[in-house]
């Protein structure tokens, strides 16, 4: 293989997967559920900063969007709630139905974001919202 080859060869790695993308952290996100998943899955926020949260379900289903603590995700895991409303890191979004929240976290870290309905959870409806 030439050296011209083995550039070019390179240079398709990186662009077709060889290198995670990088998210910068944004005070403006949207996450469309589609296919009882969240895209993006992966989200970054800045800290201290209120960030509008829109969230798209394109699914002919309805889901929600529960972000927290491990503890908080412990208390839906095994709540009753049918319907989150009033609580800007609990929302319910109806089926093909668009909703926004906004939402700050004062310190750094990571939260998980769930869809705790029955069954969307162990189907892989999670993600993970990195506060910078």
């Amino acid at each position: 293989m030439t050296r011209l080859h083995w550039v070019g060869a390179l240079l398709l790695t990186i662009v077709v997967g060889g290198c995670a993308p990088t998210i910068a952290a944004s005070d403006e996100v949207t996450i469309a559920f589609r296919y009882s998943r969240f895209e993006p899955s992966t989200i970054k926020a800045p800290a201290g900063v209120p960030v509008a949260i829109t969230l798209r379900n394109d699914d002919p289903i309805g889901h929600e969007w529960i972000v927290g603590s491990p503890e908080v995700h412990a208390v839906h895991r095994t709540g009753t709630e049918a319907v989150h409303e009033g609580r800007p890191n609990e929302v319910t979004v109806p089926a093909f139905a668009t909703r926004t929240t906004t939402i700050a976290f004062d310190r750094p870290g990571t939260y998980a974001f769930v869809c705790h309905l029955p069954g969307h959870e162990a189907y892989g409806m999670k993600g993970t919202l990195t506060v910078v």
